[in-house]
């Protein structure tokens, strides 16, 4: 069985990050979204409503599973033996990020691979940091997430 962790802080879970999910089961067997602790960010959104949401989002959708961790992603996937990382590409400043954690998590795991998959055109424009902005001073998010708040 394929299976691969899509991790991420995810606040919010936004209908970009919904997408790369929907296009990965394609390719995997099994999605594990991994809310995790970013020691560098402090969440605007609690994190037992984000899972509740995306819980919600893809409820009918048993190949998909939503957990929450604080430990490093590569020890995560050796857990729930997962052998790969599934992660979207906005643009090249994302490429240059997520290539140098993708070295350093198959350094940690030797069978652990990252996939990445290009944002779909219509979400490139999403980013959870912009849409924590319009909501704190009020704005509509709702358009860009797979679930209300």
């Amino acid at each position: 069985m394929k299976v691969a962790l899509f991790p991420g802080s995810f606040d919010p879970f936004t209908n970009g990050h919904a997408d790369i999910v929907h296009r990965g089961l394609q390719l995997f067997d099994k999605i594990i979204i991994s809310i995790g602790h970013n020691s560098r960010k402090q969440r605007y959104f609690p994190v037992e409503k984000i899972i509740g949401h995306v819980k919600e989002a893809f409820a009918e959708n048993s190949q998909v599973e939503v957990i929450t961790y604080d430990e490093l992603t590569a020890e995560l996937a050796r857990k729930y033996q997962a052998n790969y990382l599934l992660r979207g590409l906005r643009n090249t400043t994302d490429f240059e990020y997520e290539n140098s954690i993708a070295q350093i998590n198959r350094h940690l795991n030797n069978y652990l691979e990252t996939v990445f998959l290009i944002t779909s055109p219509q979400y490139a424009h999403i980013n959870s940091s912009i849409i924590r902005e319009v909501h704190r001073y009020g704005g509509d998010v709702n358009e860009f997430l797979p679930y209300q708040i």
